[in-house]
């Protein structure tokens, strides 16, 4: 669980698709109660990417694909799955994630590749806010869990997961961090957090973004 989240207005969705034809929408958005967002991939894998808590999210994944051939969890936090079993029972979803779960289908290693919408993605094992973490990176976006996160509440413009809680290490994850800028490309122009909103880069990239997360988790503080 990352905390406090930002609003985003009512409906989000991402802005244009990239040159592969992939968009994706944030099919949480509306969420009266706390959850993480669950970010739908559209394209010719058509995944979503963590479940969320919000009652009837596959009513809305299903305004946007007939069918859904994947759910990839970032980590099992109960702010990210929720609303799995409703996920997979209305489209009969394969299930990928790095630790066990009831409904897992394929188990996700470090450095294993998995196709997103129209992208392949790097799985990049990244604990320390969760011991099952894993961190996404395509040529084009990157979906970072909680590991990173842009605004939270804590920080504006670039932020980490909390490491206060049982289980949890900061030192871990300033490891994870530091692995997740050596194999972040420079193509990376999106990033899509499990709370706050999307980045996208202009002025910034990306990886300036995860780089002053960093550099604020070495502080060694309390994050809240």
């Amino acid at each position: 669980m990352q905390g406090v989240t930002t609003p985003r207005p009512a409906g989000y969705i991402s802005r244009a698709p990239d040159a592969s034809g992939m968009k994706v929408h944030d099919v949480t958005a509306d969420a009266e109660e706390f959850t993480c967002n669950a970010y739908l991939v559209t394209g010719d894998t058509p995944t979503l990417v963590d479940a969320g808590t919000m009652p009837g999210v596959e009513t809305v994944v299903a305004e946007f694909v007939d069918d859904l051939d994947r759910v990839v969890l970032t980590h099992q936090h109960s702010d990210h799955v929720g609303e799995l079993d409703a996920v997979v029972d209305a489209f009969d979803a394969d299930v990928y994630a790095y630790a066990d779960h009831p409904l897992r289908t394929h188990e996700l290693a470090d450095s294993e590749t998995v196709t997103m919408g129209a992208e392949a993605f790097d799985v990049v094992y990244t604990p320390g806010h969760a011991d099952d973490h894993v961190s996404l990176v395509g040529e084009t976006s990157l979906f970072s869990g909680d590991v990173v996160v842009y605004n939270d509440g804590a920080f504006d413009d670039g932020s980490f997961g909390r490491t206060d809680m049982p289980g949890q290490s900061r030192e871990r994850l300033i490891e994870s961090l530091e692995t997740l800028l050596d194999r972040l490309p420079a193509s990376v122009g999106a990033m899509y957090a499990g709370h706050g909103d999307p980045f996208y880069a202009d002025e910034e990239s990306v990886r300036d973004v995860v780089e002053r997360a960093l550099s604020r988790a070495e502080r060694r503080e309390p994050k809240y």
